[in-house]
């Protein structure tokens, strides 16, 4: 009797590239269909840039640099929290609450490739909205910035948006589907507020400069601010550590969100 031995399907890195690839593909794809999320990610940032950093900025200079220049740098962190905040927040408790992530995870895609495709998505709108500022800021705003800062600046926004996708990842695993948007905008606009994104810091009351290192806008917010020359030269570590640190305990706790979810699928 001749056995017969299952074949079963070997990883590779091609095979893996391929399924992550597509997902994040179609994450990207289904995501510019929702015009409620791709209208206000891309032109909120614009518009208030617009007014504060190129309408009522006029040559006004702030730390060596024009408050527009600051202005950019600020507001493309503004941008990156929006479009992680709202990407992760809003689509995985939509997506929770009525059971296409429990379809997701029954599936033979592998865990990862969900929350990459998403990180992935984010990270394009992030790109997007940071390019429309520096186009907007060097045509109207007399921002002169080389192009080598403004890559060092996309790439600094592009890994500062990490901690605001777990972060949204944490609101879709504890909101209902219809409150996950109301509760990212509870902590959005605050935090962008009190992180000096809106105006700059010095500005601000003195016990919102003292509240601001405890937010994480606020040290994405300075490391985007060193990319275009404001402030004295000093090490990156700090805020860096700082942004690990919060990446890390917002993971854990969205972690415990799904265990939470197997116990009452199990239940």
């Amino acid at each position: 009797m001749s056995s017969y031995v299952a074949e079963i399907p070997r990883f590779s890195p091609s095979r893996a590239w391929h399924v992550y690839s597509t997902e994040a593909k179609y994450e990207v794809l289904k995501t510019l269909r929702q015009p409620a999320y791709v209208i206000p990610t891309l032109t909120f940032p614009l518009l208030f840039y617009v007014m504060f950093g190129i309408a009522f900025g006029g040559k006004q200079a702030i730390g060596g640099v024009s408050l527009a220049t600051y202005l950019l740098a600020t507001y493309s962190t503004f941008g990156v929290m929006g479009a992680s905040l709202f990407g992760f927040g809003a689509g995985v408790a939509m997506e929770r609450g009525y059971g296409w992530l429990q379809v997701k995870r029954a599936s033979p895609m592998p865990p990862l490739a969900y929350l990459v495709a998403k990180t992935a998505m984010s990270t394009v709108f992030s790109a997007l909205v940071v390019t429309s500022l520096f186009i907007l800021g060097t045509l109207f705003g007399g921002v002169h910035l080389s192009v080598f800062a403004f890559l060092k600046l996309m790439g600094v926004m592009v890994a500062g948006s990490i901690p605001f996708c777990a972060l949204g990842l944490v609101i879709g695993c504890y909101s209902a589907p219809n409150a996950a948007p109301a509760v990212v905008n509870i902590l959005f606009l605050p935090m962008s507020f009190c992180s000096g994104l809106w105006l700059p810091l010095q500005l601000l009351p003195k016990f919102l400069q003292h509240i601001a290192p405890f937010l994480p806008p606020y040290h994405l917010g300075q490391l985007a601010l060193k990319q275009v020359g404001f402030g004295e030269p000093g090490s990156a570590l700090p805020h860096v550590a700082a942004l690990a640190a919060f990446t890390l305990v917002f993971l854990l706790l969205a972690l415990r969100g799904f265990s939470r979810d197997d116990v009452k699928v199990n239940a």
